[in-house]
């Protein structure tokens, strides 16, 4: 399948997810999903990432702003004091220059969601809200919609590793629907701990094939750093609650910013040729000069068919100010921030 179709489908699944999740169940009233992609570690993307939080709880991060709040700068709010404290009192001691934590604390500061004063030499530190622990599971979705033999076979190794580390409290694999009796996906080696979602794009349905293990996300996991060969062992590492507890709520932090709809960040719907276009219920982008779905990648100023706007279509005021490419940025970035419950 082609990279295009592929990106096509997981926009699709995204969509889906945000809308249906969970497959054949529903959510508490409490709580809310985030849906984002292409997330993970410096080991480890996935697809499509769903993160489930309490609404009330993500009401109070939304006090923290839109903006992923990184490894530095959750130590900084995390630990931040109810009172007055110079920061290297109140802030844990790390295995590196304090000067770093002191940037940290500048940067915090900067984005208004700490308080700060000079006492002599002495930068103190004080909160403005408590930062809430507002993650409850962290889903991934791993796309491959033409699952063929040897796609089959990375496939399987990467879910391997996953559920292994169990970072995620599930993991799934997706696939498009191919109509036979028993679907393809069932019969290829996945571990029985990953779910199977199978999805029919032209419905805009999915149906779950086989549903997933809850991992054990909040104990150590086991990292693969190499597969077994025939007769030999794996090389592994362990990773620590600890750890695994950080990745979580950095992966979160970064889907709560950039949701499943920042493909747009990379491409260019100032081309005249860029529109959006409804598949089933997701609104994806398509190019009227290839007339298909275009991928991220191409779509770009190297295009050969890029065209940029006319400066007369930028000048016609309402209901499409500042030209149609301006208006689909405003239109995704609402729907994205939608999905961020309010306080």
């Amino acid at each position: 399948m082609s990279a295009d179709s592929e990106f096509v489908f997981e926009l699709g699944v995204c969509g889906w997810t945000e809308r249906n999740w969970p497959p054949g169940g529903t959510l508490d009233a409490d709580t809310a999903a985030i849906v984002a992609r292409q997330l993970g570690t410096k080991h480890r993307r996935w697809d499509t990432v769903i993160i489930e939080a309490s609404r009330k709880k993500l009401a109070r991060r939304a006090r923290f702003g839109p903006r992923a709040l990184d490894g530095d700068l959750l130590h900084v709010v995390e630990n931040a004091p109810a009172e007055w404290k110079w920061y290297q009192e109140c802030l844990p001691k790390p295995d590196f220059p304090w000067r770093y934590v002191r940037e940290a604390v500048h940067r915090a500061a900067g984005r208004d969601i700490v308080e700060t004063r000079s006492r002599g030499n002495r930068i103190e530190l004080r909160r403005k809200w408590k930062y809430p622990n507002w993650v409850e599971r962290v889903v991934a979705i791993e796309n491959k919609p033409d699952l063929d033999a040897s796609a089959a076979r990375a496939l399987a190794g990467q879910v391997e590793r996953d559920v292994a580390l169990a970072l995620c409290d599930e993991v799934w694999v997706a696939t498009a629907r191919t109509g036979n009796s028993i679907e393809p996906v069932l019969l290829e080696d996945f571990p029985v701990e990953a779910g199977v979602l199978v999805f029919d794009a032209e419905d805009d349905a999915a149906t779950v094939a086989w549903h997933p293990r809850t991992l054990a996300a909040g104990e150590s996991g086991t990292r693969i750093t190499e597969r077994a060969d025939s007769g030999g062992a794996a090389t592994v590492e362990f990773a620590s609650p600890e750890w695994k507890a950080e990745k979580r709520l950095a992966i979160a932090e970064r889907a709560y910013e950039r949701g499943w709809r920042s493909y747009i960040d990379t491409m260019r719907p100032d081309c005249r040729h860029f529109e959006l276009r409804e598949s089933g219920r997701t609104a994806l982008p398509w190019c009227a000069a290839k007339g298909r779905h275009q991928s991220a990648a191409e779509c770009s100023g190297s295009c050969s068919e890029f065209e940029p706007e006319p400066p007369t279509w930028r000048s016609q005021g309402w209901p499409i100010e500042g030209g149609p490419g301006r208006a689909i940025d405003r239109l995704l970035a609402d729907r994205r921030a939608r999905q961020r419950p309010e306080e």
